[in-house]
């Protein structure tokens, strides 16, 4: 079934941001507190290296850095802003929400902030979403954040994790357009996924009292051989529902701009769905998996490669499972 939208406006992406911290640890790094080596770690991800935040320093602060880039390259005015949506899977706190932390930040007294938490997939599900709140009329300046502390929730001695987690932060400014936007999204999750990919301590099923969280259940854990095929499938199986949606053939898409997880995930689901050598964006190698701010990352480190009307697919996979694939005509 194709798709039209003549009666709304798109949601067209008119400023992109990103801060990444400057401590780097590299593979060598690795290779002093576990079992393991460059070349194996590169083979198996095509990670040499991750950022890591300092320690008195949180995912909002990231994020206002993010957005203070954005606002500094395309001469944007914070006090424009309605909405901040901020995907993350770790929050500054509990509560407030670290959308709200980031409003008091900018000095922001009247906007709608809140958190959305689809782990890897997040920021394309508070893409859609803020998409809606500017087709449906009632906002017309609306920043969605993809931001993650990961390493903080990574266990240094685990392998089979501190290969993969960087941290980082990406953010698009959404507006209205006539022309240029969001064409489609296709957002996915079942559930069962929650055993393979998960951070279990903190909540209320295995509260943080005073402190005393199990040791395994404070750290980020996965079983990497499920989630690798669950990736491929999943992420390639949304981009070919959206292109038949729409009546449109890969060949037609500019861009694939996919979930920064690990390199042969990047690189199968580029061939599962045939996109032309050469069209696939990744910034993995430096960065690594920053989980909902690998997509907006990567697109503002390619920036200069994207021309305005390209058609870019931008595709995630994450805990849960969740997964997704959006369509969008780039406006900038």
């Amino acid at each position: 079934m194709q798709h039209t939208y003549a009666s709304r406006p798109y949601a067209a992406i008119t400023a992109i941001g990103g801060y990444v911290p400057q401590k780097r640890r590299t593979n060598f790094d690795l290779e002093q507190v576990c079992d393991t080596s460059n070349e194996w770690i590169i083979k198996r991800t095509g990670i040499k290296e991750r950022r890591i935040l300092d320690k008195d320093l949180a995912t909002s602060d990231m994020a206002v850095m993010a957005i203070q880039d954005l606002c500094l390259r395309y001469e944007k005015n914070l006090a424009d802003i309605e909405a901040i949506l901020v995907a993350t899977s770790t929050p500054d706190v509990m509560m407030p929400a670290t959308a709200n932390i980031i409003a008091r930040k900018l000095a922001l007294k009247n906007v709608w902030a809140f958190d959305m938490n689809a782990a890897c997939s997040g920021f394309l599900y508070a893409l859609d979403m803020g998409a809606s709140l500017i087709e449906s009329g009632r906002y017309k300046n609306v920043l969605v954040v993809g931001a993650d502390n990961i390493s903080a929730f990574v266990d240094i001695k685990d392998r089979s994790t501190n290969i993969l987690f960087g941290d980082g932060a990406g953010v698009v400014w959404l507006e209205p357009s006539s022309e240029n936007g969001i064409i489609d999204a296709f957002m996915q999750s079942n559930g069962d996924g929650r055993e393979f990919l998960n951070i279990e301590g903190g909540g209320s099923l295995y509260p943080a009292n005073n402190g005393l969280i199990e040791v395994e259940k404070k750290y980020i854990r996965q079983d990497g051989k499920v989630v690798f095929k669950q990736a491929i499938q999943s992420m390639s199986d949304a981009c070919n529902q959206v292109l038949s949606r729409n009546n449109m053939r890969i060949d037609q898409v500019n861009w694939l701009v996919p979930h920064q997880a690990n390199k042969r995930i990047i690189d199968a689901v580029g061939k599962e769905i045939n996109i032309p050598e050469g069209r696939t964006l990744s910034n993995i190698e430096y960065l690594g998996n920053t989980i909902a701010a690998t997509i907006p990352l990567c697109i503002w480190e390619n920036i200069k490669r994207i021309q305005k009307g390209d058609l870019l697919m931008l595709t995630a996979f994450g805990a849960g499972f969740s997964w997704g694939a959006s369509l969008l005509r780039w406006a900038i």
